[in-house]
């Protein structure tokens, strides 16, 4: 099958997005002081922070659909994929209580400072 009868690549796949958006997460990890969290918390304190937000906002960009297409690819791949490679947090789980409309949002138990 052809470029031609698909369109382009994205420029920016999945993984780009991960290194773009890693350090900004890494920030906010670094400041937490809780044992547990969700997603949707992390993307919370995200938009608390101008230089976290506004990497957010780059990366939901960045991917390329409509707003709501690009936040399901953030909330559902890119952010998820930081934290599980981060060395400070391990999935706990789903968080089915907890609203967000983009993915099915999880709880991460923070590890330590290894």
């Amino acid at each position: 099958m052809s470029e031609q009868q698909f369109g382009p690549l994205k420029k920016d796949n999945v993984d780009a997005l991960i290194e773009f958006l890693a350090p900004y997460v890494d920030g906010i990890l670094a400041r937490i002081d809780v044992d547990e969290f969700t997603t949707v918390q992390l993307i919370d304190a995200m938009q608390t922070d101008p230089a976290a937000e506004a990497a957010y906002l780059e990366t939901v960009r960045r991917w390329g659909e409509d707003e709501v297409s690009s936040k399901m690819v953030v909330h559902g791949q890119v952010i998820p994929t930081i934290l599980r490679m981060s060395p400070h947090v391990e999935w706990a789980g789903f968080a089915y209580d907890e609203h967000d409309p983009y993915a099915v949002p999880a709880w991460w138990k923070v590890i330590g400072d290894d």
